[in-house]
């Protein structure tokens, strides 16, 4: 499938959700620089922090108590640059389309700075299109989105950072 980079998608400016952190040692390889697959570590913590503290709706009761489950079925990743041991950066979350049953987001890794080196503050190092889709954890089959989940990212997607 011949598709751009994710990080090459030019868009209008949508909703983001953010969060900046340290790279921390765990994170890293021998080398001290962060392993790609912590990246997707990383944006799955990132998901359920929005669904639960910016979309106001509790992960864990989705998956545990409600019986929803929010499986990646497709992920793209586009790396450029590498994040080190003790790098600030910020992760960021857009949703790019909301379906019936899916929602595509996009999801990107940039330099935050530090007071010794703000040369890549705001560049993109990791950028990923993951495609989540709605399922019953009691059939495992996909299922529309809750009614709450559903106003609730469509309330999301009406703010514009």
């Amino acid at each position: 499938m011949d598709t751009p980079p994710v990080s090459s998608v030019a868009h209008a400016p949508r909703a983001r959700f953010e969060k900046t952190m340290r790279v921390p040692f765990s994170a890293c390889d021998p080398a001290g620089i962060m392993f790609f697959v912590q990246y997707h570590i990383l944006f799955q913590n990132l998901t359920d922090e929005w669904i639960t503290d910016g979309l106001g709706i509790s992960y864990a009761d989705l998956l545990g108590p409600r019986g929803v489950g929010l499986p990646t079925v497709r992920l793209e990743t586009d790396f450029t640059a590498p994040s080190r041991m003790g790098d600030l950066i910020t992760l960021g979350l857009e949703v790019e389309l909301l379906g019936p049953r899916s929602l595509t987001l996009i999801m990107t890794v940039r330099g935050a700075g530090d007071a010794g080196d703000a040369r890549d503050i705001g560049a993109v190092r990791v950028a990923a299109r993951q495609v989540i889709v709605c399922t019953s954890l009691e059939t495992h089959r996909s299922t529309p989105f809750p009614a709450d989940l559903r106003a609730a990212i469509e309330s999301f997607q009406t703010r514009v950072s």
